[in-house]
């Protein structure tokens, strides 16, 4: 749900600096709706913070962590574990 801009801020969006928002900007809460064209309150180019993935300034995505494991094997860990307390 967009919130209506200021009356004072309004100049801001309509002067051409800001473009308007994409549909993947859909549900965020910084948008702000100025004579009926929503706008992004954070960002002046919201199509470029797109373009290689999530924008960082979205609220409605929520943004995966992946973490993954290394797999060793034990054979040579344990033969660099036995040399390394010989090295000193």
């Amino acid at each position: 749900m967009a919130k209506a801009a200021p009356k004072d801020m309004t100049s801001k969006y309509t002067t051409g600096k800001f473009q308007q928002i994409i549909d993947k900007c859909e549900g965020c809460e910084r948008m702000v709706e100025v004579e009926s064209a929503k706008y992004c309150s954070t960002y002046t180019m919201p199509e470029a913070k797109w373009r290689l993935g999530l924008c960082n300034f979205a609220t409605h995505v929520k943004h995966e962590i992946s973490v993954s494991t290394l797999k060793i094997n034990p054979l040579k860990a344990s033969k660099r574990a036995a040399t390394a307390g010989k090295k000193k």
